[in-house]
Formats: structure tokens, sequence, C-alpha cells
């Protein structure tokens, strides 16, 4: 009788999720057990009223802002313990998620390589490199592709042109206000739902300028002596994907780029609509 009382709890905790409870001697009360899908205690705090992955995660964030800064700075900016600051972070240098600098910290090459491995659709990458590089040589500037995220825009690819005074190649990663030209052209296609933030009132008839014409101009707006011209990148079902600007200095016309800005942008859409 005992091992088939046995076998029905078993199958009862394989029916329900719930481990089965160890036997335990005479007058002691059974081991409390999770309920089920709930993590061990351990993982669901760090201290700080967040789970551990999202205190790690703000570490990580913080560090990208103020890279070298020491766990003071860092676990104030997070609103973490130190001491739970400072176990996350040499965790994270063990794992080389972040480098131990002086008295502070950095991003870790782990970090960089698994970014490096991130788009937001499968194959731009590979669709946008040769072209951009042959637009970047035809016009001596600066190319980049761009998506926006998180209310930015974010440089995914970019590449330097050979033009004595062209904008220096942006790191890959690095963010923008949306309203660059390489934002704005994207915003511009998206239904009206989705723009990031409050418009400026003069937004629809600009947006419509852009749909219009197809190309978005920045001359000076976010950065003094940077203009860029940008073109939607389409994927498959013809929705903008991403944006490719060419960023040069206000001594050059935007105007003599838009052609080949364009016919570029046509030649990375048609590259992956067939994907």
């Amino acid at each position: 009788m005992n091992g088939q009382h046995g076998l029905r709890e078993a199958a009862t905790a394989a029916r329900t999720g719930e481990p089965r409870a160890r036997a335990t001697r005479t007058g002691e009360p059974p081991a409390r057990t999770a309920r089920t899908g709930e993590p061990p205690a351990r993982a669901v705090a760090d201290g700080g009223g967040r789970s551990v992955l999202a205190g790690a995660f703000a570490l990580l964030e913080a560090v990208e802002r103020a890279e070298g800064a020491g766990l003071t700075r860092l676990a104030a900016e997070c609103g973490l313990p130190k001491t739970t600051a400072y176990r996350l972070l040499e965790q994270m240098a063990e794992l080389g998620a972040v480098e131990r600098r002086g008295g502070g910290y950095r991003m870790g090459p782990r970090i960089f390589r698994l970014g490096q491995g991130w788009q937001p659709h499968p194959g731009l990458r590979a669709a946008a490199r040769g072209p951009a590089r042959r637009l970047a040589a035809l016009t001596g500037a600066t190319v980049t592709v761009n998506v926006l995220r998180e209310g930015r825009t974010l440089v995914v690819d970019s590449t330097t042109g050979d033009r004595a005074g062209a904008v220096t190649r942006p790191p890959d990663g690095v963010t923008h206000p949306w309203f660059t030209a390489a934002g704005k052209v994207l915003v511009a296609e998206t239904p009206p739902q989705l723009p990031p933030g409050p418009l400026p009132a003069t937004w629809q008839r600009e947006a419509a300028a852009i749909r219009a014409r197809g190309v978005a101009f920045d001359r000076q707006t976010v950065l003094a002596g940077v203009c860029c011209v940008a073109v939607p990148l389409h994927g498959p079902n013809g929705t903008p994907l991403a944006s490719l600007a060419v960023v040069t200095d206000p001594a050059h016309s935007l105007d003599r780029l838009v052609g080949a800005v364009q016919q570029t942008g046509r030649a990375i859409s048609t590259a992956l609509r067939g994907r």
C-alpha cells in the first residue's frame, strides 16, 4: 500500500508541477515548497525591491551612461544597496559583461560581441553593407543605417567617407533624438499611435512632405555643423524597417545627395524583400 501511495503522490506531482514533499520525522511539519512557476526566493529580489536580472541590466545601462564610474555612483543611479551593486558588478566582470577600470567599471567585450549580433530585421546589415560602402565612396560622406528604439534614433551600422572634412563615423549603438532626418523619415511613415512622444505643431505638414518626396533632411537641427539626408528602408511587406542616411557638413548641398541616397535605399530595400 505504501508503494501505491507513493506512486499516487508522484503522479499528482507530475500533473501539478509541484515537487513531491520529502518525508519528515514524526511531529515535524512538511517543508514548504514554492508555488508552481515561482523562482527560488534568492532569485526574486536583489535587496532593492527589483529582480536580480533587472538590477544587473540597470547597472549595465548606468555603466554605459557613465563609463568608468565607481561603485558608489553606479549604486546610487540604480537605487541599489552598495553591497548588492558590488556583488552584481563583480559577477558581471567575471563573465566579461563589464571590465574593472581603476576604481570603476566600463562595458566589457562580451556585451560588445553580443550587441554586434543584434539587428532589427534578419539580414539588414548584410543587405546594407555593400551599398552603404559604395555610397560612402561615391559621396565621400559618412553613411549610417538607423532604427527607432525607445523614442530615439539608434545607429545600427556606419561607414565613413574619405572626403576631407567628412563627419566622423559615429560608433554603432550611439543614439540621437528621434527628430534627426534618420528618425523623421521613419516616424513620418509610422501609424499615428506610434510616434515617440509629443510632436511639434508643424509635424503633420512636415511628415506629409517627407512622405511625398520619400526623403527627410536635417540641417544642423540636432548638432551644429552636422547635416544629413535620409530615406526609409522597406521590408518584405513594405513597412519601413530602418533608414539610410548620409551625414555631412553644411558646406555641401543635401539636395545634390538625394538621388544617390534614394537609389541606394531602393537597392537595399530590394535585397531585404528578397529575404
